[in-house]
């Protein structure tokens, strides 16, 4: 499913992140310490190999909302955006935090002159956030920024199961067809 959003492409997909060949940066859904973890930051980091945890070593740690950029390696991508999101229940104030992983992504992006950009659905795993919040979160965040989004003209959400592209594929009607 696609929309136009200020000259901007929002897709929505099903998929594997660590897999987007036509996209310029991928969204790792971070730990703290920017190591290799389970999910999508296991899934990104093996497949950039060892050098990325290197990399992402002077980096750490970062706070929920943060973002940092880093090469990608052996991933088909140029680089790769990592972002805390918040653990549900704990960080607070949480939608504010998941907001600004989106956001402060968004602006690396833009920093960097990077025209496409993939997104997981951050803290939705082992971090526990409800998928239908967090998508309504997401691309709220996005479209909040798209108006000033010079260099990104794609921006794409990857999500892991098709249940969860459902309900980003129902948030985003209900968002961006008004």
């Amino acid at each position: 499913m696609d929309f136009q959003i200020d000259g901007i492409r929002l897709e929505l997909i099903q998929g594997d992140i660590a897999a987007q060949k036509d996209i310029k940066a991928v969204v790792n859904a971070a730990n703290a310490e920017l190591k290799t973890g389970g999910g999508v930051a296991g899934a990104i980091h093996r497949a950039a190999g060892p050098e990325l945890e290197k990399a992402c070593r002077p980096l750490a740690p970062i706070k929920p909302g943060e973002a940092v950029i880093t090469k990608a390696f052996k991933l088909p991508n140029q680089y790769v955006i990592h972002t805390l999101g918040p653990v549900c229940g704990k960080d607070q104030p949480e939608a504010a935090l998941l907001e600004k992983s989106y956001q402060n992504s968004l602006k690396l992006a833009e920093e960097y002159g990077i025209k496409s950009i993939a997104f997981p659905a951050i803290s939705t795993g082992a971090f526990g956030y409800p998928i239908k919040e967090a998508a309504e979160i997401s691309l709220l965040a996005v479209n909040k920024l798209t108006s000033d989004l010079e260099s990104v003209k794609k921006i794409r959400f990857v999500l892991y199961s098709s249940s969860d592209l459902e309900v980003y594929q129902n948030q985003a009607q209900k968002i961006f067809q008004k």
